[in-house]
């Protein structure tokens, strides 16, 4: 491989790890603990994220269950979440936050899986991003004969294949997982 095909490939692991993050968020009735990576919580004035003051578990499929390391910082990480666009209503026992998952509504699952189309779709969009660069980066190297040039664009058409294959193949594993009751 060349530092065109190099590069190309590279951005588009990035997009298919960008698109992983982006499902992992997307809530189900299922208890997934990355939901809460984007809620922090006023810790001594600092804000600090959930996952660093607390031990995050999912005991069984519908429920999280969050255990803060410092006691004193439970009501806060509770405040933070019910603040949260999360629509989850925490409840707290005095040492342990409980967040139940409930089971989407049918109409509330294909709004979920529309969301997913969408972020699939801006992976794919990244990904031939990725492509178009690439291929201009070959056409600017001069040290490439045409015949050079044409067999790298061959190359990073397969691996622009391979990774929109990737994206499709997520989308399909996230969307069965979305409407699964």
């Amino acid at each position: 491989m060349s530092k065109h095909t190099d590069m190309a490939e590279e951005r588009m692991e990035k997009s298919i790890d960008s698109l992983k993050y982006n499902f992992g968020r997307v809530r189900t009735g299922r208890a997934n603990p990355h939901i809460l990576d984007s809620i922090s919580v006023d810790y001594y004035g600092q804000p600090t994220p959930i996952t660093q003051l607390a031990g995050v578990k999912v005991p069984e499929a519908s429920m999280l269950l969050v255990e803060p390391w410092d006691k004193s910082a439970l009501n806060n990480i509770e405040k933070a979440i019910r603040q949260s666009d999360l629509g989850i209503t925490p409840s707290n026992d005095g040492r342990t936050i409980r967040l139940p998952f409930p089971q989407p509504t049918e109409e509330r699952r294909r709004e979920l899986v529309r969301d997913c189309k969408q972020l699939a779709e801006e992976a794919r969009i990244s990904v031939r991003n990725a492509r178009k660069d690439a291929n201009r980066s070959v056409d600017r190297d001069e040290e490439l004969s045409e015949d050079m040039q044409n067999a790298e664009k061959k190359r990073i058409q397969k691996l622009t294949d391979k990774y929109v294959g990737k994206v499709d193949e997520l989308l399909k594993q996230k969307t069965a997982e979305v409407m699964e009751i």
